[in-house]
């Protein structure tokens, strides 16, 4: 009994210190019920479980919040460990609590087939808790740094895993929150563990210089207060080095040992005003030398996470460039505790979730849709964790985008709408490609037509933002419905067959009404029509399932788990059905094909299908490089069975690339051969090699096989040809 009045003891000095408003009666209240609960419960140290709600409680004290998010920290694993019910925790503590805690428990009771689906759902379940109550992310990370700072105690296996994930998950989202104090501490221990040798390195360097480095702030400092003191402005320095993963990140992105390390130090000055943080900049860089290309004004331009400072890199007498951030005392607290320096929760007003900094967590949640786990996963660290590129409208409206991003990322981020009427894009008044590459302080315009065509799935490859990504997906979802459809269930279909299951084997009801339940689709369409426009792999969804179809072909002649040999799809035996695209795949007329620009194949060449996931099917010859990979178990179920149609008078583009000696005609030869064999040429190019050798590149048109191998005897037999090989478009 004497310890737990000492835990709540040492609760209730920090509640005194950092939350003095808060409510001791309830608080008391809960830390009863919570050491109740966890009574015979230990720590992996040995210690009493209770004393990990006790930390968390002091560390949501200390950044400020209410008596509620104190009272849900001390509650926040009733619901996982204990017997304790979500009916409970309301009755006694309110619904406001329970919801809290309810947001903080992860979701444990439930079965999911990959571990990464599993975080997924956790993390989509706390980022909806979290868009209706931020404090659900506040306990989440205090939870997560208390850990962090007993990890000593777990398994290497544990510690390096959790690591892992505090620094991909939870020391961004600390970041993008704007609680840098804690960011810092959790980005330290995970390299603790992901990392021991390199941290044990910096950790000794820096004990080592410790004298040499004290003895340097103190002679800036003192610069610094001489200065502004003389001209009477009131303000606060201090100095520090750089955290040890802030160095380890300097060290891994410059290729560097620490020693060569030079900018290891910062310092802050706090004033009282905004005027004075422009005053003191003037005065530290009259009195040091600026390092150009190192000043960022976020006064003016506030990060996402509303951090506001001026930052600038200067040299100090010694040589050694140090970094100076200015700010006043309310930019301080913000960049200190972030969201919880400007809590509303104080004065009773409760968070209705519609704040403009919390947009991020609408983007989050709306991006978890048609998405597969790892991929959401990875286009979570893109889209919250990256370094941002702040750009601006033709009207001067701050675009915040993921560093990286495209005028693509742009459009979207202004509308759905624009991104898909975008035909064009200019950066700083000059035309720009889809591709280009934005950087701070460009101004993007986009420009859109009625009758564009909508996005181009080659989109999805070059846009950054998972939020574009997102919107482009849903186009394809909502206007190419029977073409996802139809090129869905070919790759599906052929993911079947290179596992030896018939496809006819969907065609019983009550399998078909298992399979979609654990798929979680409502009609097979709907799961052709994902696979289509990419919501999940033909490959995922025939893993999931498989035990299922392996369970409905035991009675039939070829089981269900007989592995089929990886290799290409079989010729098929006949093709007498007219194709537009004169191209059969899988006995089915009008599927969307293109032939492949790495092997050009021409009708009489041996060929094969490749799903695409933008342009249907791909079709290439069956020698091309490319084909090899359908040895890939991830990607050998999207090749399939094509055929030339046996009629169709269409030409097919083709290219030849010749290697010859080089002579004055060489190019006309070539010409006067295509015009004799009456060939419609679209390009032809060549250059010339330093060892007397020429090559030309001639792109044409031709009907068949039989077309394309006339035009490379009539070639080969020109002065001087040494060889003629099959080209690309």
């Amino acid at each position: 009994m004497e310890q737990q009045d000492q835990l709540f003891e040492k609760l209730r000095e920090a509640i005194e210190r950092y939350a003095p408003y808060a409510d001791e009666t309830r608080i008391r209240k809960a830390y009863d019920f919570a050491a109740r609960r966890h009574e015979n419960q230990k720590r992996k140290s040995g210690e009493p479980y209770i004393i990990h709600p006790v930390a968390v409680a002091e560390l949501i004290a200390e950044i400020g919040l209410d008596t509620d998010a104190i009272v849900a920290a001390l509650l926040h694993d009733c619901l996982e460990d204990t017997v304790t019910s979500y009916q409970e925790i309301a009755s006694e503590f309110g619904e406001a609590v329970a919801q809290l805690v309810e947001g903080v428990t992860k979701l444990t009771r439930v079965e999911y087939s990959t571990l990464e689906e599993q975080q997924m759902e956790n993390l989509r379940k706390m980022f909806l808790a979290m868009s209706k109550d931020i404090r659900v992310i506040l306990i989440k990370i205090c939870d997560r740094l208390h850990n962090m700072r007993t990890m000593q105690y777990q398994t290497p296996e544990k510690q390096r895993s959790k690591s892992m994930e505090t620094m991909e998950i939870y020391a961004p989202l600390a970041h993008r929150l704007g609680m840098q104090k804690i960011k810092w501490e959790l980005e330290d221990h995970a390299l603790q563990y992901i990392d021991p040798e390199s941290y044990r390195t910096i950790e000794a360097y820096l004990e080592a210089h410790k004298d040499e480095a004290e003895a340097f702030m103190a002679e800036i400092q003192s610069a610094l207060e001489e200065r502004l003191a003389s001209v009477g402005i009131t303000c606060t320095i201090y100095g520090r080095i750089k955290h040890i993963y802030s160095i380890y990140r300097k060290m891994q992105m410059q290729g560097k040992t620490i020693e060569e390390l030079y900018d290891l130090y910062a310092f802050r000055v706090l004033v009282d005003s905004i005027p004075d943080c422009y005053n003191v900049l003037g005065h530290i860089h009259n009195l040091f030398t600026p390092v150009p290309g190192r000043f960022k004004d976020y006064i003016s331009t506030p990060k996402p996470n509303m951090y506001q400072s001026l930052h600038t890199t200067v040299i100090g007498k010694r040589g050694i460039p140090f970094e100076v951030q200015i700010r006043t005392w309310d930019m301080h607290q913000t960049a200190e505790y972030g969201v919880a320096a400007h809590w509303k929760y104080k004065d009773g007003i409760q968070s209705n979730g519609n704040e403009k900094e919390f947009e991020w967590v609408r983007r989050l949640l709306e991006s978890q849709q048609d998405t597969e786990a790892e991929d959401y996963i990875h286009s979570l660290k893109v889209d919250m964790f990256d370094d941002e590129v702040f750009v601006f409208t033709p009207r001067g409206k701050v675009i915040s985008l993921p560093a990286g991003s495209t005028p693509i990322d742009f459009a979207y981020a202004i509308h759905s709408a624009v991104g898909n009427a975008m035909v064009g894009a200019k950066i700083n008044n000059r035309i720009a490609g889809y591709d280009a590459v934005l950087k701070n302080g460009d101004i993007v315009e986009i420009l859109t037509s009625k009758n564009a065509k909508g996005p181009s799935r080659d989109w999805l490859n070059i846009c950054k933002s998972n939020q574009a990504r997102i919107k482009i997906k849903q186009w394809y979802k909502k206007e190419r419905r029977e073409e996802n459809i139809a090129r869905g269930k070919i790759s599906l279909e052929a993911e079947l067959r290179r596992l030896g299951i018939s496809p006819d084997v969907l065609r019983s009801e009550e399998l078909r009404a298992t399979v979609l339940k654990k798929l979680a689709f409502e009609e097979l369409d709907e799961l052709y029509a994902a696979i289509g426009y990419g919501g999940i792999t033909a490959y995922k969804a025939v893993a999931r399932i498989k035990d299922d179809l392996a369970k409905a072909e035991k009675s039939s002649e070829k089981p269900a788990d007989q592995v089929l040999p990886l290799r290409l799809p079989e010729k098929p035996t006949s093709a007498k059905v007219f194709s537009n695209s004169g191209v059969i795949v899988e006995d089915i007329s009008s599927c969307m094909v293109k032939f492949a620009r790495c092997c050009t194949p021409v009708p009489g060449d041996d060929i094969v299908g490749f799903i695409t996931k933008g342009f249907g099917v791909s079709v290439h010859r069956r020698d091309c490089p490319n084909a090899k990979g359908a040895s890939d178990p991830t990607q050998a179920g999207r090749w399939v069975s094509v055929a030339w149609a046996s009629t169709g008078t269409e030409a097919f583009a083709t290219s030849l690339e010749i290697d010859a000696e080089d002579r004055d005609g060489l190019l006309l030869d070539v010409a006067t051969v295509m015009t004799t064999l009456k060939i419609r040429v679209t390009e032809l190019a060549s250059r010339s090699l330093p060892d007397g050798k020429a090559v030309v590149s001639i792109t044409f048109e031709v009907k068949s096989l039989d077309d394309l191998e006339a035009v490379r005897t009539k070639i080969r037999n020109l002065s001087g040809v040494v060889d003629v090989k099959r080209g690309h478009v």
